[in-house]
């Protein structure tokens, strides 16, 4: 296992030469960007028959700052990352594993609901036309405090639209944008404050908007078919953005990663520039000849040191190397194959071990041997399977695993499950110390905030948000739930100083707090 511990000499030394990126590797543990070293104050008195002089050495403290590694490391693991105020992209930082800031609600209840009449529209899948209303997987909204001191939420919707709401009253804040089809996935904020937000939609295109000229703005698109891809050309990844980068995964089964080159005109107003770096397939020919052209990158991609990791929906679990991305250098340095449909996105820890959920629709020898919850080890040169655990179909007429992305916490991953429970797993053994029901068809991610966790439930018959205390994180205690709303929430929940944001496949948008 990595992530032994040294001593702090040793520590020490290594930071120094070799930064924040080795430390992250080796010493897991020690946090924040400043070490400090201080020699211990020693005092020397003389004895004389005639005077007592005391010399007092001079305490001498070197502070070594440890920068962080340009990709991330272990000290930005459940930490906001960036330089603005809020939660600005699905699970809050590139590892995926920021869920928001207190405090959670006590008792909370429905503060307002938006809009005034149901977010719906119409949308061909497989040459099937249906009516799709308010927000899905996995469509966790951005908070943020903009610079005039409005908190704001940004949504897409299923009325081919992204909106702009006022956090305390749910009233617009900007001219909704629209597009050409669902808006169905999570976008992103700009972690580096510049005024732009980027999101993909159904209708093929993923976009950079810029916040600053009043209205949303279109500042740039590229159309899915600009490589010759598989599946479909939806956007139902969400963007991360680190150093003028943009990582991103795309329905036609290619990760794409672009050079922003961000900047400002002479009058102020925001503008990008993106440039492709790399566009690799997440298909290999065998997968292709396997399972066909179901190929797709649902999920979100999560960046952790100098790799980026993805999957796909034929089971690939990749990662590939980032220290030449500017040279347009990715190669692939971690290849793994989970049996089945992997869209819930990877959750990485401290040690740079991976947590990922996965389908069970394939019934497959290899899904039976890996399990639908498994964590791996990405840097072991033998088998990166450190444990699996098993999620079984409810019925023999229905598919088993997980949708929704695992939460970490203390020494614990929480799932939520297909067949409707909610799982507390030992992030070491893989040994399943809890479990709730949670009602079938659990797609919304769990998101933990001062020690509490809040999960949606019961998505058959209404929706509802369910928390659980987690003073004991391997024996969760139900505190609270709220009163169903009018539909199934699949989307994640946004916890952000005292009130909770989420969509509802009922066509609305929500905000819970206090009474």
């Amino acid at each position: 296992m990595r992530g032994v511990k040294l001593l702090i000499g040793l520590v020490l030394l290594v930071a120094a030469v070799g930064g924040g990126w080795w430390l992250a590797r080796v010493a897991v543990g020690v946090e924040g960007s400043t070490t400090t070293v201080e020699a211990v104050a020693t005092t020397t008195t003389a004895t004389s028959t005639t005077t007592a002089p005391t010399t007092t050495s001079t305490s001498l403290t070197t502070t070594t700052t440890i920068p962080f590694a340009r990709f991330g490391d272990a000290r930005t693991v459940g930490q906001q990352v960036g330089s603005v105020d809020g939660l600005t992209m699905f699970r809050g930082n590139p590892t995926r594993t920021f869920y928001g800031e207190g405090p959670v609600p006590n008792d909370p209840v429905v503060l307002w609901t938006y809009p005034d009449s149901a977010m719906c529209g119409r949308s061909t899948v497989a040459g099937e036309t249906d009516l799709w209303c308010g927000t899905g997987w996995t469509g966790q909204p951005v908070v943020w405090t903009r610079p005039d001191g409005i908190t704001e939420v940004i949504i897409g919707a299923y009325d081919y639209a992204v909106h702009f709401i006022n956090a305390d009253t749910g009233q617009d804040t900007r001219t909704p944008f629209r597009t050409g089809d669902l808006v169905k996935g999570s976008g992103s904020l700009d972690p580096d404050g510049y005024p732009l937000y980027y999101f993909g939609s159904r209708d093929n295109n993923l976009r950079i908007l810029a916040l600053d000229r009043g209205d949303p703005v279109e500042l740039w698109s590229v159309n899915a078919n600009i490589v010759n891809g598989m599946w479909n050309n939806d956007w139902d990844s969400d963007p991360v953005i680190i150093d003028d980068i943009m990582f991103e995964g795309g329905e036609n089964s290619y990760f794409f990663a672009f050079k922003l080159n961000r900047s400002y005109d002479a009058d102020g107003h925001v503008t990008v520039d993106p440039q492709p770096l790399v566009e690799i397939p997440a298909f290999t020919d065998e997968l292709v000849r396997t399972f066909g052209r179901a190929q797709s990158i649902e999920m979100s991609v999560a960046v952790y040191e100098n790799r980026v990791y993805f999957a796909n929906s034929a089971g690939r679990v990749v990662g590939l190397d980032l220290s030449q991305i500017d040279d347009g250098i990715a190669p692939v340095v971690f290849d793994y194959w989970d049996g089945d449909d992997t869209d819930a996105t990877i959750t990485v820890d401290a040690e740079g071990m991976l947590y990922l959920g996965i389908e069970l629709e394939k019934f497959n020898a290899r899904s039976e041997e890996v399990g639908q919850v498994i964590k791996l080890d990405p840097y072991t040169d033998g088998d990166p399977l450190v444990w699996g655990v098993a999620v079984p179909p409810a019925s023999s007429t229905d598919d088993g695993g997980v949708w929704a992305t695992p939460a970490l916490g203390d020494g614990v991953l929480y799932v939520a499950t297909h067949p409707g429970k909610l799982l507390a797993i030992d992030t070491e053994t893989g040994e399943v110390t809890w479990s709730d029901e949670i009602g079938w068809h659990a797609w919304s991610s769990p998101v933990i905030v001062d020690d509490t966790l809040i999960q949606s439930v019961n998505c058959g018959v209404g929706g509802a948000l369910r928390a659980y205390d987690l003073s004991d994180p391997r024996q969760p205690q139900e505190i609270w739930q709220t009163d169903a709303v009018g539909g199934c929430i699949e989307s994640t929940p946004a916890v952000w100083r005292g009130r909770i944001y989420v969509g509802s496949r009922d066509g609305y948008f929500y905000a819970f707090g206090e009474k």
